[in-house]
């Protein structure tokens, strides 16, 4: 079976989470059908409004009674964000790309754990001293933002040693079987996986993104800086598309003179009303998202490789399930 004893402090049938991608790609839907599936679903509140975000908790609950997160990405929090987590009483909340501290003591008197997702040892070992609950440590080959600058294979087993028994999750790179026993056994008691979940169908982005992902390799993801309208100073993995390489092919220009700039490149409806994409935004193309994908923030990690299909993500958390099992299984003969 595969459990650990990070399973049994949240009440979890397996060690396997989906990434609370932001911009309201992970909604509820996705959120509870990796929960309901003995997962653990991250609902993903980058960007979302206070009252907006509570909402989703509250569909998310008629969806599922299984437990559940909530990441809050912290250069794009917005007001009352943590306060609707702490009054909704979620499970726990995933913070990423800052400094938690203010917040620790708050959600734990009110029941709510508190994860971070951190991109060096460092980070880590200073989170670790905030009393957290966990620690997501991401690795350089993950999709989205990222904060790391080296691989899974070394962060992971560098924090796991010098912070056990605090439970270390892996994010980066994950999306089969092999993957996640790899993750534990470099001492990871649980698996954080975006781009194999981003591509299901209930992923609340639009069906030629989740095609791109299946059809690219690792080789088509790049890790830049560019989308950064929105978001400044924060690396990120994408796939290459045709803004990618008319901005590389014009020698990487610095902000201020890349090509097109300050053009609009699409439109998104964002919750009832349709807003222009600027060039280089890190809007990705959720559902509502009018544009030429060549155009977009395309997320993605170098796990593209590893997925061929678009599917149920219940039908994902089974599979990996199955697949690490049997890897185990080899493992020990």
């Amino acid at each position: 079976m595969l459990k650990t004893p990070l399973c049994h402090q949240l009440g979890i049938s397996y060690p396997i989470f989906s990434v609370g991608m932001g911009i309201n790609m992970a909604g509820p839907e996705l959120v509870a059908a990796v929960s309901n599936a003995g997962g653990c679903g991250v609902l993903g509140s980058g960007g979302l409004p206070a009252p907006v975000m509570r909402e989703q908790i509250r569909a998310l609950r008629a969806l599922t009674t299984k437990p559940f997160g909530v990441n809050i990405i912290m250069p794009m929090m917005q007001e009352g964000q943590v306060e609707v987590a702490l009054e909704e009483k979620v499970p726990f909340i995933v913070f990423f790309w800052g400094d938690p501290a203010s917040y620790v003591a708050a959600a734990h008197l009110a029941g709510v754990k508190v994860f971070l997702q951190v991109g060096s040892v460092e980070e880590g070992l200073a989170a670790a001293a905030l009393g957290l609950d966990a620690i997501i440590a991401q690795g350089i080959e993950a999709g989205g933002h990222v904060k790391s600058k080296t691989s899974l294979s070394t962060i992971v087993p560098a924090l796991a040693d010098k912070l056990k028994p605090l439970p270390v999750i892996a994010s980066g790179g994950i999306a089969n079987g092999r993957g996640i026993a790899a993750a534990l056994s470099l001492g990871a008691q649980g698996v954080s996986i975006g781009t194999r979940f981003l591509a299901t169908t209930e992923a609340r982005v639009v069906d030629d993104y989740k095609k791109m992902l299946v059809n690219a390799r690792a080789e088509d993801t790049v890790y830049t800086s560019l989308f950064n309208l929105g978001w400044d100073n924060a690396e990120h993995r994408v796939l290459r598309n045709r803004d990618y390489n008319e901005w590389e092919a014009a020698g990487s220009a610095v902000p201020g003179r890349r090509p097109g700039e300050g053009s609009v490149i699409g439109k998104v409806d964002m919750f009832g009303s349709l807003v222009d994409v600027p060039k280089y935004s890190v809007m990705p193309p959720v559902l509502g998202y009018q544009g030429d994908l060549q155009h977009a923030a395309l997320y993605a990690g170098e796990s593209v490789r590893l997925i061929d299909d678009i599917k149920p993500a219940a039908t994902v958390v089974r599979d990996l399930v199955r697949e690490t099992e049997a890897v185990l299984a080899e493992l020990r003969g």
